[in-house]
């Protein structure tokens, strides 16, 4: 018996690819688990409660109402006004987002009920070009921001963003403006914009509308900021605390106001839709005096 081919192929390290797809491993803690056990808790691993980040169609399910989302301007998609090439070309780039995504843009919006609330539902998903923004999705914020306003209900905008999408250069720094103008005409309706933040959320997205919000709301140890850690480190030449750029270390210094489990999240932003409402009708008894 050659021994050598008995035990050579333990010798071999196993990688992700060798794993099933039906198990999966915690970047947090690093415990394999059977995918089905965490995609039961909402994709939140059940040994040390890190959030798996989760594309569009998965936090839409998990915040709308059942049945009640109906998305608006599927069809708009970014064309390449600079013809931009980097590694690759930028229409070649949109091509693999789609396929990967099925979408033509990082944006998911549309309209839906929560707790029975209506509201504008956008949504951002990671896997199409890391979620940047670009001329697109920004106009798909300041469409739902007017439907909102017609309507005369609130904003729910999850981030989950790299920031502005380089290969669209000036195009899409523009979008920070465009986006934060929109959000200002529904603050002076009185209507309610709540922004929640995922892993992760960064530069542009960060510097503009995902930090204007009513209430800004972060998912536990979500990947918060502008620049990367060691890009500020080298501007500033000082160590930097440990998880600054964290949801955690955010709310203990007062730029969010609240860090939301995942399985709390509907719950939570219904009630709030709920305390925001516009007009709400109150009923004042009528008290009798008595003339004798």
């Amino acid at each position: 018996m050659n021994f050598g081919n008995l035990f050579g192929g333990m010798r071999k390290q196993v990688t992700v690819e060798d794993v099933p797809s039906h198990w999966t491993k915690c970047s947090k803690c690093k415990a394999l688990m059977y995918y089905k056990e965490v995609e039961s808790k909402k994709n939140v691993c059940p040994k040390c409660d890190h959030h798996f980040r989760i594309d569009a169609d998965k936090r839409i399910a998990l915040l709308s109402d059942e049945g009640t989302f109906e998305e608006f301007d599927a069809s708009l998609a970014p064309v390449d006004p600079l013809k931009f090439i980097d590694k690759k070309s930028y229409k070649k780039r949109i091509d693999e987002g789609k396929a990967k995504t099925g979408r033509t843009s990082s944006v998911v919006s549309g309209s839906c009920t929560i707790k029975g609330n209506p509201v504008e539902l956008v949504v951002f998903d990671f896997a199409f070009m890391g979620g940047s923004l670009g001329s697109v999705e920004g106009e798909k914020i300041v469409r739902a921001v007017n439907r909102a306003i017609k309507k005369e209900c609130g904003v729910i905008i999850v981030s989950a963003s790299g920031g502005a999408r380089m290969q669209e250069s000036t195009y899409s720094l523009l979008q920070m403006s465009k986006t934060s103008a929109a959000l200002n005409r529904l603050h002076h309706k009185g209507l309610p914009f709540i922004s929640i933040l995922t892993d992760p959320t960064m530069g542009g997205v960060s510097a503009s509308f995902a930090m204007l919000g009513d209430i800004i709301i972060a998912e536990p140890g979500a990947l918060i900021g502008f620049a990367g850690q060691r890009v500020i480190k080298q501007t500033v030449g000082v160590d930097l605390p440990e998880g600054f750029q964290r949801a955690e270390f955010l709310l203990d210094h007062g730029l969010i106001d609240m860090i939301i489990k995942r399985s709390d999240m509907y719950q939570t932003i219904g009630d709030l839709l709920t305390l925001f409402k516009k007009k709400v009708e109150i009923t004042t008894p009528t008290m009798e005096v008595s003339t004798d």
